[in-house]
């Protein structure tokens, strides 16, 4: 049953990393322009 725990490994590990780069695209880590992303709280929109 070695199999069973190698492939549960193996299948964390890629959903670790797919959530991390999940989460990297989402907070503008891999954007190209030097500007950073927008943020969703910001105090200005809040006023209407």
């Amino acid at each position: 049953m070695w199999y069973f725990s190698w492939i549960l490994g193996i299948g964390v590990a890629l959903g670790f990393g797919i959530i991390n780069a999940m989460w990297l695209e989402a907070s503008g880590t891999f954007a190209r322009d030097d500007a950073p992303a927008p943020t969703l709280s910001t105090t200005e929109d809040s006023s209407t």
